[in-house]
């Protein structure tokens, strides 16, 4: 392998060659020293050293600019005293060096005794030689922003060409631009993983570790406290509160803390199972007891057997069934649809409901006699409202969670978790999860600002309002594009909707042969609910 040519001391009467082999071996040695390490300390300051020992390049040293200053000052030197860069201070456009960091120009004073605007302020004139000196400043840039400047005294009687030391000048300002661009980016990306590792520690701090409820306010501490009291009875559990509150993860908590941990937790969501289906699916059925039962299926109670069955918003169960769950409920027996056969199970029941119950029984729709059995330990869920302190420890959850799910590396400024705190959240947990993802997955920065986030937030409500446009009346699906149907505005009665149509009979005749007889794709079709469509296949005479 070839050796690096050897240094030839300045003073020597050195060749055009000699000092093309100055400058590949200085060029040489700055590479190898950038190869071992991208510290700008380490690199600057050996490549300061190479310009003095080599080409006579003395006194060479690196202004910088301060941040959000105008102020500049020497940090990287060879050949000066402490005391002398200690005095290189410069304000923008003060002297040669402050003209050259104002303008991003090069400058060169060929006397720096003839030279009115030279300062003499790191070095005074009586420590430099009495020969002629002149000085070299030029910019360092990056990014098109003038970062600071590279500069050094020359001595005129150097056999050497100006233009060589000025190509070889502009070579190292340019390299030396890349390694201060390159720790600024470092030291972006540290700031930002230590400001992530801090919020992720203070949520670790705040998370109440029990059951994966994520909190530590007194409203959710005393929700919890409820929950384990009554943990190892099998009474029922009733969980009110509004939507979005965390009802399924209380249920499972419920399950948890029980002796029935290792048996099944089964979920059954009332609201979306159409009526038809509410027997088949609670209870189960025999085979052929209705056009498709192909074969035996046991329903969610049987599932369910010896573990949890959590039925969230139960408040929508139709009146008819009400009865024959107040029975399982009671006897703790069931029986298939289309069966005969008695089977004993062995449930305990949690139920939820965003609604008023007791409202509802008044007002016929709900039984007095199956809300008093659900209603044995009724559990109130605080609203985001009433836990406002565990608003940012669930934040940095679902930022790390959404983190995860799309490979993103986005965190939040303490900024702009607390302007999340200081927000109503109508739809509480879910809706703020909702926000995060959709935050995590539009944001282009990897620390969202408070303005960022207030942003965003702005768009999401506006958008939010523009969906709870009611829509008309039996509009026709496609103008109902991935909208479930429970946020759909309440359809009108039959009459009125005779008053609109003139044969509305005909038309849901024939949405229905259209479909098949599916009534769901037919109520779709037409803009409605099933139930909404059944109400008036009920009220046109029609199965």
């Amino acid at each position: 392998m070839a050796q690096p040519p050897k240094p030839i001391p300045p003073s020597s009467r050195a060749t055009a060659t000699d000092w093309h082999a100055q400058e590949l071996l200085l060029m040489h040695e700055v590479m190898r020293l950038v190869g071992r390490s991208l510290s700008p300390e380490t690199v600057l300051r050996e490549m300061l050293h190479l310009m003095s020992e080599l080409l006579g390049l003395n006194r060479g040293r690196i202004v910088l600019r301060e941040p959000e200053s105008t102020q500049a000052s020497i940090q990287h030197a060879y050949g000066l005293t402490a005391a002398e860069c200690q005095r290189g201070q410069y304000a923008l456009g003060e002297g040669i060096t402050g003209r050259v960091l104002a303008s991003g120009q090069a400058a060169i004073v060929q006397d720096i005794d003839h030279e009115p605007l030279f300062l003499f302020r790191s070095v005074q004139r009586a420590d430099l030689p009495p020969e002629t000196v002149a000085f070299i400043a030029l910019p360092i840039t990056a990014n098109g922003q003038t970062l600071g400047v590279l500069a050094c005294h020359r001595l005129r009687s150097r056999q050497r060409h100006l233009n060589d030391d000025l190509a070889l000048l502009r070579v190292l300002a340019t390299l030396a631009g890349q390694l201060l661009q390159l720790q600024q980016l470092v030291s972006e990306q540290t700031r930002q993983l230590e400001a992530r590792n801090t919020q992720l520690a203070r949520a670790l701090q705040t998370q109440a570790a029990r059951y994966g409820l994520i909190g530590s306010s007194p409203a959710l501490l005393q929700a919890l406290g409820e929950l384990e009291q009554v943990s190892q009875a099998s009474v029922s559990v009733l969980l009110l509160g509004e939507s979005g509150t965390g009802k399924e993860l209380f249920a499972r908590a419920v399950h948890l803390a029980s002796g029935r941990r290792d048996q099944p937790f089964i979920k059954v969501n009332c609201a979306a199972i159409p009526e038809t289906l509410f027997e088949s699916e609670l209870f189960g059925h025999e085979k052929g007891a209705f056009t498709g039962a192909v074969a035996a299926r046991p329903g969610w109670f049987e599932q369910a057997d010896g573990g949890t069955l959590f039925l969230d918003e139960v408040g929508e169960l139709p009146l008819g069934l009400q009865s024959k769950l107040l029975r399982t409920l009671q006897e703790g027996t069931l029986v298939r649809l289309g069966g005969r056969r008695e089977q004993r199970v062995d449930v305990r029941l949690v139920a939820a409901t965003h609604r008023d119950l007791s409202a509802d029984v008044q007002a016929g729709r709900f039984r007095q006699d199956l809300y008093y059995r659900l209603n044995v330990i009724p559990i109130r869920l605080p609203s985001l409202r009433e836990r406002r302190e565990d608003i940012q420890a669930l934040a940095l959850h679902f930022v790390s969670r959404a983190n995860q799910a799309h490979q993103r590396n986005v965190n939040l400024t303490p900024e702009a978790l607390q302007a999340l705190a200081q927000q109503d959240w109508p739809g509480n947990i879910r809706e703020l999860g909702n926000f995060i993802e959709r935050l995590v997955l539009l944001s282009g920065h990897s620390s969202v600002t408070q303005a960022q986030l207030l942003r965003l937030l702005r768009q999401s409500q506006s958008g939010a309002q523009a969906d709870n446009t009611p829509a008309p009346a039996l509009a026709p699906a496609r103008a109902w594009p991935g909208r479930p149907a429970d946020d759909a505005a309440p359809a009108p009665l039959v009459r009125d909707y005779q008053s609109t149509h003139a044969h509305p009979v005909a038309q849901l005749q024939e949405a229905l042969q259209r479909h098949h007889g599916n009534q769901s794709r037919a109520a779709q079709s037409l803009g409605l609910t099933l139930r909404q469509f059944a109400y008036r296949l009920r009220k046109a005479g029609l199965r």
